[in-house]
């Protein structure tokens, strides 16, 4: 028998509801199937390793839009019903739809699951809304912050995790990926409290929960309008690493395979340090604004670096200065959450999670053209030439629009 307030039950509501949620990052996350997905799409398309990656960008297109489409639905859901309900049920769809893969006969199947998987993944933005409800806006960020390290362990453990179960079948994996949804749903079913009162629910109304319906608070806050557009550009600009980061270090660097994990492993490993314990204390130290503007500054600089590294050594001395764009946006979403109404936190996070879908969508197409447009022509930085374009544009947006008006915004 544990002690005393030793129990998980011995926790407080707000401390019960932000440990659900980074169970929920941290399993909902982990890229447990990635390692195998290339040999099942050439297994059911019966094609070769060239057109399973052509399949496997379709894949992720498809995931996009139904995450770009669910994103604001769920996010209103939860404004309405309550955030537990819709977490719960997203993470039992994630359960059932991992099975489905497990055992699907055919490429139309794994495509059904991927869409599956996207409407079931829009849930970050309740997930993020429980967050929102049970923290101070002062200590926003930081939390924020967390919920990215979670993410960053979940980046650095799942493909290792699915290479390890891959000797036991391709299809092993998405065997174990449904196991962490099932356990996660539990933990919400038993663990995590409601957190939106009531008294503060609205009624769910569908032509309110789309895409534009959803943005409608931040445009309505007055000096949102600039920080969602330097947001949609940061999220752009960041889709430089899973688009092309494994291709970039293929072509520029001649890396084989345990290289470019290593190099995700380092990279994970750092940004989950610096978002763990130097987020909140720069929050702390500067303001949201401040550290927006630090983190995107750095990411900047790093894409520069990319841009022109050729050894290897140069990109893992880079990595831990990059990492500190993970500032960024935990700052970006603290300060969206201040200039929008509390009982509209859930709209607010599903259009973000909206926004994120749509910068899926476009972001692995700009940057892979951009990368082999370059290589074409004996540049093989072009992708993170592109990016630092757009991670500046977005801190230029941030430090002439955002950090002189800031304090207008409405606060909670």
């Amino acid at each position: 028998m544990l002690p005393p307030g030793r129990g998980p039950h011995a926790l407080s509501p707000s401390r019960r509801a932000d440990r659900a949620c980074r169970r929920l990052d941290r399993f909902d996350r982990l890229r447990v199937i990635l390692p195998v997905l290339p040999k099942l799409i050439v297994t059911l398309s019966h094609t070769n390793l060239d057109d399973a990656a052509r399949i496997g960008g379709w894949m992720l297109v498809a995931f996009a839009v139904a995450q770009f489409l669910a994103g604001p639905i769920l996010g209103s859901l939860g404004d309405s019903i309550g955030r537990r309900p819709v977490l719960l049920a997203s993470m039992a769809a994630f359960a059932i739809d991992y099975l489905l893969m497990a055992a699907a006969p055919t490429i139309g199947w794994l495509f059904v699951g991927r869409i599956v998987a996207g409407v079931a993944g829009a849930v970050y933005g309740p997930a993020n809304a429980v967050l929102a409800d049970v923290a101070p806006p002062e200590k926003r960020g930081a939390t924020f912050g967390m919920m990215g390290a979670a993410f960053g362990i979940g980046f650095i453990l799942g493909p290792a995790v699915g290479g390890l179960l891959a000797g036991l079948g391709p299809r092993a994996p998405f065997i174990a990926a449904a196991a962490l949804a099932g356990l996660n749903a539990l933990w919400i079913l038993f663990l995590l409290p409601e957190t939106m009162a009531p008294a503060r629910r609205r009624p769910f109304r569908l032509r309110d929960a789309h895409v534009f319906a959803a943005f409608r608070p931040l445009f309505e806050a007055g000096n949102a309008k600039p920080l969602l557009l330097a947001a949609f550009l940061w999220q752009l600009a960041h889709m430089v690493y899973p688009a092309t980061w494994a291709f970039f270090g293929e072509i520029a660097l001649g890396w084989d395979e345990r290289m470019i994990g290593a190099s995700l492993a380092a990279s994970g490993i750092c940004m989950a340090l610096v978002q763990s314990f130097v987020t909140g204390r720069a929050i702390a130290a500067w303001g949201e604004e401040r550290t927006v503007v630090l983190g995107m500054l750095a990411g900047g600089l790093a894409f520069i670096g990319y841009c022109f590294a050729r050894e290897t050594w140069m990109v893992f001395a880079i990595i831990p200065f990059a990492a500190f764009q993970g500032l960024a946006f935990p700052s970006i979403n603290a300060l969206l959450s201040r200039m929008t109404d509390p009982s509209r936190q859930g709209a607010l996070q599903g259009g973000m999670a909206a926004l994120g879908s749509v910068a899926l969508i476009l972001g692995p197409l700009v940057l892979s053209q951009a990368l082999a447009y370059g290589s074409e022509r004996g540049f093989q930085g072009g992708n993170f030439a592109v990016a630092a374009v757009l991670a500046l544009s977005a801190l230029l947006l941030i430090e002439w629009k955002v950090v002189p008006r800031v304090q207008q915004a409405p606060a909670e």
